[in-house]
């Protein structure tokens, strides 16, 4: 009996040595990285028609964690809010075709290299002006912001950049002949022309840079090394080869075995005192960005007003088909996301025009007022309907009586008298337009918003940048405010009689 004690003993000691050294081995295993990904890169990293994630970058990161013993939570984020993610230490790892820059690695850690890829210059088919990046002089091109073909853009003289928020629009605004160029990475825009997504559009033979992708982690990540690890057996293994094989069809170059910008530190500590200098440097700028908003809201308020207006005592006529075609229209611009006509307007409707034929391209600035008037015209006719239907009906039947036409009754009597009481509702509809001018941003508007993430790509401070541009909006909208309720005291008859009897 002494003897089975020892060695069921022996039994379960052996056992417990052996769970522990499976779980030292495995001190991964079931851990669960969350990596944030812009699905608007092809071949990279798009979706599948189902919603499914696909791409080479996909691929591997999928065979890394299959490797390393980890699963991935896909994130979706855009590209230029990435950095920003990994500091807050948000999301855990970065996978969008991050190319390793001495200045991005001052801020997070990259993996080893993991594609070697180059920037190219796309053109439209029939352009013999450009040959070259010396040929892009005073030209248009438009650029992925935070991108490094933003980067080299800036570097073109008398260069006209037009910044997007992923590589497709990018491509698209060429397409439709808005910009002379694109610079973007020549795998991508190789595989849109390859896949006949886009039409009419080349690339310049030679490539512009040398560059490698890397999968971005927070600065001293404990998941580097778990990445790096996976990276490198699938890299010996011949997975990678397969998957790149897969991908673009020819056999993968030979790739460093570690990041060109290791231990790379950041020489701007952060403090109060330099939150309050970055803030300071990028005033201007943002007061810039703040005047084009001013300008557009300006701008659509007045044309909405007008339109908005005409819509709303349309919606009070007595013939029923002009009703329903001013309801159809409310319920139309009021039902969908301004985003999504902002896209309609600017890229979908020259795209649709140019397939059957004629040649026609928006400027921004008339696109964006367009789409912004559209839109706010939909909620001014119902602020305009309510205001009119809210004033007493024995005020239309003294008109009447008097011997004033319809016309002359809704301009002197009844459209003055709801105007005052339309002040507030349009107060509030002008402030909701200052602040959805930054959607503008999107067409590559160089607004406010679109200042700050400007900014924000180049210096990565993107706590005090976005403070600061909060600031700028909440003066515009505390200005406007006031404006309003003094305009709607000027308005009343009653508080301006007591002002002025006081």
């Amino acid at each position: 009996m002494a003897k089975f004690g020892f060695v069921r003993w022996c039994v379960v000691v052996g056992f417990s040595c052996l769970l522990l050294i499976s779980c030292a081995v495995n001190s991964s295993a079931g851990k669960t990285l969350r990596v944030a990904t812009e699905p608007t890169f092809p071949p990279f990293e798009f979706q599948r028609q189902g919603g499914e994630l696909q791409g080479f970058s996909i691929d591997l990161m999928n065979a890394i964690a299959l490797t390393a013993n980890f699963k991935v939570d896909f994130q979706s984020l855009p590209f230029d809010g990435m950095i920003s993610a990994l500091q807050a230490k948000t999301v855990d790892a970065a996978l969008s075709s991050i190319t390793i820059t001495e200045e991005r690695a001052k801020t997070i850690s990259f993996s080893r290299p993991y594609f070697k890829a180059g920037l190219a210059i796309a053109i439209r088919a029939d352009n013999q002006d450009i040959t070259g990046f010396d040929s892009l002089k005073n030209k248009k091109i438009a650029v992925q912001i935070g991108t490094t073909g933003a980067a080299k853009a800036k570097s073109v003289p008398g260069v006209q950049i037009r910044s997007f928020d992923s590589a497709p629009i990018a491509l698209q605004e060429l397409s439709n002949g808005n910009v002379d160029a694109v610079i973007n990475d020549a795998p991508v825009t190789l595989y849109a022309i390859k896949t006949g997504n886009l039409k009419g559009i080349k690339v310049v033979e030679q490539l512009l840079t040398e560059e490698f992708y890397g999968i971005a982690t927070a600065k001293n990540s404990p998941n580097l090394a778990l990445i790096n690890d996976g990276l490198d057996r699938v890299l010996k293994n011949g997975t990678y080869a397969q998957i790149y094989q897969k991908w673009f069809q020819i056999e993968p170059p030979s790739l460093p075995e570690k990041s060109p910008f290791e231990n790379q530190t950041n020489t701007n500590a952060s403090n109060i005192f330099t939150s309050i200098s970055v803030i300071l440097q990028a005033l201007p700028s943002l007061l810039q960005g703040a005047l084009v908003t001013l300008q557009l809201t300006i701008l659509s308020v007045v044309f909405g007003l007008i339109g908005g207006s005409l819509i709303g005592i349309t919606r009070l006529s007595r013939i029923a088909p002009m009703r329903w075609i001013a309801r159809a229209y409310v319920d139309f611009f009021r039902g969908t996301p301004l985003l999504v006509q902002i896209f309609m307007i600017y890229f979908g409707l020259p795209a649709i025009l140019q397939e059957i034929g004629l040649t026609f391209t928006f400027d921004r600035l008339t696109a964006g007022v367009i789409a912004l008037s559209l839109n706010s015209a939909a909620y001014i006719a119902e602020v305009v309907r309510a205001g009119i239907q809210s004033i007493e009906t024995g005020q239309s039947e003294a008109a009447e009586s008097l011997g004033l036409s319809s016309v002359q009754t809704m301009s002197y009597v009844i459209f003055p008298q709801a105007f005052r009481r339309m002040i507030p509702p349009l107060g509030n509809e002008f402030i909701s337009l200052l602040k959805d001018t930054s959607l503008v941003a999107v067409i590559g508007f160089e607004e406010l918003f679109r200042k700050g993430q400007l900014i924000v790509a180049d210096n990565y401070r993107a706590f005090e940048i976005y403070a600061g541009v909060a600031v700028v909006y909440l003066c515009l909208t505390l200005l406007s405010s006031q404006a309003f309720s003094r305009l709607e005291m000027w308005m009343n008859p009653i508080k301006s009689q007591k002002k002025y009897d006081t």
